[in-house]
């Protein structure tokens, strides 16, 4: 490595760094040793895209369920029986539906954890 690259190296984090406070702003933080540094502020992610996957993930596990714990038509007779009802039961229907995710995760656990 020659003294060069080791410079440029240096040079394009100092850069990089300023470029984000730049955009980001600035967080100063005091040392124990008194010495005031600046780094730029952390920006998250506006809308939690993590938690939505995952509450995703647990509806549809949670449908899996029920359709495996149900059977194929006892759960159509549930989602039918709440496509009758108030405004709120009709969207819970439509989230219940059964789609091909839901039952084929259903299938498996009904094979391997459902044993009748």
């Amino acid at each position: 490595m020659t003294i060069d690259a080791s410079l440029d190296r240096r040079l394009y984090k100092i850069v990089r760094t300023h470029n984000r406070m730049r955009r980001n702003g600035v967080v100063h933080r005091v040392g124990r040793d008194g010495l005031i540094r600046s780094r730029p502020r952390l920006v998250r992610p506006r809308f939690p895209l993590k938690g939505a996957l995952i509450v995703v993930a647990l509806l549809v596990v949670f449908k899996a369920l029920l359709f495996a714990q149900l059977g194929a038509g006892g759960y159509a007779l549930k989602v039918d029986a709440l496509r009758g009802g108030s405004m709120v039961e009709q969207a819970g229907a439509f989230i219940m539906q059964e789609e091909p995710v839901t039952v084929a995760i259903g299938g498996y656990l009904k094979q391997h954890i459902f044993l009748r």
